[in-house]
């Protein structure tokens, strides 16, 4: 393969990793494409199946002893903010929900699937907290 290949090849992957909420795997396949072109660029010139070794070798060398540090250091820039809690949140029913049983409910202008965990129902248009939530369902109690 054309040394401009490589690099066309390892610049496309570098892209894919910017444009994609990956966990930093393209990067080093991007980089390994990168290598394998600069070496060919820089006059060595071997077979493809060795181009393919080299390739597959650098990638999955940067992955293995570069994508954890990476990642640990990316994780202490990202700020941690408890903005999504939804619990201690209060809510309003927007039906019926009998007690252990299944209502709609709006929180912060959505309408949220709700499981009534008091012990006694909570009439439509009641305040209710929210307990936990659960995937998309929300438990919740009345006041």
């Amino acid at each position: 393969m054309a040394w401009w290949l490589w690099l066309v090849t390892g610049l496309v992957l570098l892209a894919g990793e910017i444009l994609t909420p990956g966990g930093f795997y393209l990067i080093f396949f991007g980089a390994g494409a990168l290598l394998v072109g600069l070496v060919k660029m820089l006059g060595y010139d071997f077979g493809l199946a060795a181009e393919g070794l080299l390739f597959v070798a650098a990638s999955v060398a940067g992955l293995l002893f570069f994508r954890k540090p990476l990642l640990a250091r990316f994780r202490k820039l990202t700020p941690v903010s408890d903005v999504d809690n939804l619990t201690t949140e209060i809510a309003s029913a927007m039906e019926e929900i009998p007690v252990h049983g299944m209502g709609k409910v709006e929180l912060r202008g959505t309408s949220w699937n709700a499981r009534n965990v008091s012990d006694a129902p909570i009439p439509k248009s009641t305040r209710c907290r929210v307990e936990r939530v659960d995937g998309l369902t929300l438990e919740v109690r009345s006041l």
